[in-house]
């Protein structure tokens, strides 16, 4: 049995839907119907590797780390492969070790343990980054 089970249509040209269980997921190599592949690689990272910082820092018994966001940016070579991805991990508690949590994270993503290591994030971590 499959754990993972998609299908990805392309009618004409070069976007394609992909339909995963009940969502709807418009990618574009050409960026006029959805994001292009490149992207939704780092969406896809940021998005596993934020709730894998949450859920490493409960098991390592922070408390609660309240508002969490990645702005993530990606470079990439002259054949437009990803060659770099950077994440800055904005945290709104502070805490003691902030390279702690990027390293929980890293134990507990999936994405992130899929990717050749060369292409792993560079993190930066910001606390207390929603202080007013």
């Amino acid at each position: 049995m499959d754990d993972i089970s998609l299908t990805t249509t392309s009618d004409d040209g070069f976007d394609t839907q992909s339909v995963i269980g009940d969502f709807a997921l418009a990618i574009d190599p050409m960026e006029e119907t959805g994001p292009n592949p490149n992207a939704v690689l780092v969406a896809d990272y940021a998005s596993c590797f934020l709730p894998a910082v949450r859920v490493g820092a409960q098991k390592a018994g922070y408390d609660d780390l309240g508002r969490m966001e990645i702005d993530a940016t990606a470079t990439l070579d002259d054949e437009d492969d990803l060659e770099n991805i950077e994440f800055t991990l904005k945290v709104e508690a502070d805490v003691d070790d902030p390279d702690e949590l990027a390293a929980l994270g890293e134990d507990i993503c999936h994405v992130h343990a899929a990717l050749r290591e060369e292409l792993h994030a560079d993190i930066t971590v910001e606390a207390g980054a929603f202080d007013n």
